[in-house]
């Protein structure tokens, strides 16, 4: 395992039919969008199906969702417990938090990728603990390249949910989705935090394969299958710990254009690459 000695910086193209990429609970469960109507799709929604594929993939993951769990643990608490050193941390009031961070950075690939806040309240068996871990990947907020359209759809329930009741087909309720869009999000992957958190090449290739593979086995009723596709992924690889180039630099090499007047679909635009010399670039595909 070697840990990254390289800065990283990436751009994923992906497009949403008949979907809701990120509904926002503070507007009805409406597809995110700002106020110049662009939609959006949170850098919290993207880490959690990043999570999500890494978890697929076998990889340990410490902030696993509910509906997927893979293990027995209903809290965090729980999760971190479960783990022979820093439940003995837990328990002592002498332990170091750095060396909580340390251990749980290497149990997990989340949180020495993204990071984590272990906050978890004293009991009569420990001082509880307060640590903070700083993680070298940061991913943007997905931004649609044009305004999206939003349709809402009333529907009805059939059947009643408690006994007793006379109300069936008349009570309502709305659903949302963004007929067509095309949104690109970028991120970095930082050495410095890197070295703090262990966190490696090998991790990176597993991050790299999570972005291609973003949208497999995420189906929902919001969002069914093949609704949703990830398009293309750029990755940059920079030739030291530093980088050539500003991470904002290298996001800008990145050009889209209109190819029809209202561009709907991700085939209405075309994507090149501005040449930054000396910096390589992948460029992948979709699966």
């Amino acid at each position: 395992m070697t840990i990254l000695d390289y800065k990283i910086d990436f751009a994923v193209v992906l497009s949403v039919s008949k979907a809701n990429p990120n509904g926002d609970p503070l507007n009805g469960n409406r597809p995110r969008q700002n106020y110049d109507g662009f939609g959006e799709i949170s850098d919290v929604a993207l880490k959690r199906k990043i999570r999500n594929r890494l978890q697929d993939m076998g990889e340990s993951i410490f902030v696993q969702s509910n509906d997927r769990k893979n293990d027995s643990y209903g809290s965090l608490r729980e999760r971190a417990d479960s783990n022979a050193e820093l439940g003995k941390i837990l328990k002592s009031k002498t332990g170091s938090s750095d060396e909580f961070a340390q251990i749980a950075c290497q149990e997990w690939i989340d949180v020495r990728s993204f990071g984590q806040v272990f906050a978890f309240k004293s009991d009569k068996a420990g001082s509880g603990v307060s640590v903070g871990v700083r993680g070298p990947v940061s991913i943007h907020t997905a931004t649609s390249i044009d305004p999206i359209d939003i349709t809402s759809m009333q529907i009805t329930k059939s059947v009643n949910s408690e006994p007793g009741s006379s109300r069936g087909s008349d009570t309502m309720g709305m659903k949302h989705r963004v007929d067509s869009g095309v949104y690109i999000f970028k991120g970095s992957i930082n050495t410095q935090l890197a070295e703090k958190t262990q966190f490696t090449k090998e991790d990176a290739e597993k991050f790299k394969q999570a972005l291609i593979t973003l949208f497999e086995n995420d189906l929902s009723s919001a969002r069914p299958e093949g609704s949703m596709e990830v398009h293309k992924v750029f990755w940059w690889e920079h030739n030291s710990k530093l980088g050539q180039y500003s991470s904002a630099k290298v996001h800008r090499s990145l050009l889209v254009e209109k190819r029809v007047a209202e561009p709907k679909e991700y085939t209405d635009y075309s994507f090149d690459l501005q040449p930054l010399e000396g910096l390589k670039v992948e460029i992948i595909d979709g699966l």
